[in-house]
């Protein structure tokens, strides 16, 4: 089963590329791409013995989930395959927090994992790691294409093919072209409120690196993994049309995501992890929020569901 895309029936299907990235949005990703992964690089010798205290802590683990559940919930479960629907304030709360994991503004990322469905693990798949090959050489190609080699990729998937309703969503389309601005705060908030809450410049300049640098890397690889890892090696115990798998190590760092499988399998599923045991924090955040009446129309998995989408030995 894959996301259905609205198509023209009399034009026949639009391209798969819209505009080119200009240099300015080229510079860019490499500097949401290249600066928190320098970051991270450092992190361990900078935390060794000083530079890493329990304010740094809380607000990494604060703003992560903040962000995280944002792409999680919001980018990838709702505005991506609809799994429920939400209310105007969460729908644009959603859209900004996600923006805050720096992953690319949000009609983008959606159009990409759209297509990534679309064409998942063949030709016109963003990011398979299978585009290469399958022998050695192919399989590391594939793999650094699939987790961060694709993001350096100038043309842009065709947003009017692939996102027209985010597209005729005024509350998005002004969340997308405010991208810049949720950038910036989501790198300055955890350095100003370091300082405010150690009163002093150098516990904001610590929260600013922590919180704000390696949060941002510590995120961005863990998406990136459920791309390539996720495509790569696995449990399968769903029937899906490619070969995404199912890697329990990273289901909670995911927040549910690396249940993989399951959601190429059945896309538009509220709940990726539907095992015993398989922790999926996502959907518990969704559960929540249909608890409060924040969201409605929640496409929670049913035992005929999966039985019918349980691979056959």
């Amino acid at each position: 089963m894959t996301t259905t895309i609205n198509q023209s029936t009399d034009q026949g299907p639009k391209p798969l590329f819209g505009k080119r990235r200009t240099n300015a949005e080229q510079s860019g990703v490499y500097v949401f791409v290249v600066v928190p992964l320098i970051a991270l690089l450092a992190a361990v010798p900078f935390a060794w013995g000083w530079g890493l205290g329990w304010v740094d802590v809380i607000l990494f683990v604060g703003f992560y989930y903040l962000s995280g559940l944002g792409v999680t919930t919001g980018y990838h479960r709702y505005f991506t395959h609809g799994s429920f629907k939400a209310k105007r304030p969460l729908k644009i709360a959603l859209a900004i927090a996600g923006s805050m994991a720096l992953q690319g503004p949000v009609i983008d990322w959606v159009a990409d994992h759209r297509r990534h469905h679309a064409f998942s693990d063949r030709e016109g798949d963003p990011h398979s790691p299978w585009l290469f090959g399958s022998g050695p050489a192919a399989l590391a190609k594939g793999f650094w294409h699939a987790h961060m080699g694709w993001l350096f990729n100038r043309d842009k998937t065709n947003h009017q093919r692939f996102a027209p309703d985010l597209l005729a969503d005024k509350d998005i389309v002004w969340v997308d072209k405010h991208f810049v601005l949720w950038t910036t705060i989501s790198l300055a908030a955890p350095g100003v409120l370091g300082g405010l809450l150690t009163w002093s410049f150098w516990g904001g300049l610590t929260a600013f690196f922590w919180a704000g640098l390696v949060r941002v890397a510590f995120l961005h690889h863990l998406t990136w993994s459920v791309n390539s890892i996720c495509h790569m090696v696995g449990d399968r115990p769903f029937a899906a049309r490619d070969r995404s798998a199912n890697v329990w190590a990273l289901a909670i760092l995911s927040f549910g995501e690396s249940w993989h499988n399951l959601h190429h399998a059945d896309p538009t599923s509220a709940r990726h992890g539907v095992r015993r045991g398989q922790i999926d924090i996502s959907a518990r955040v969704i559960w929540g929020f249909e608890k409060l009446g924040w969201a409605t129309n929640v496409r929670w998995p049913s035992e005929q569901r999966l039985a019918r989408i349980t691979a056959k030995t």
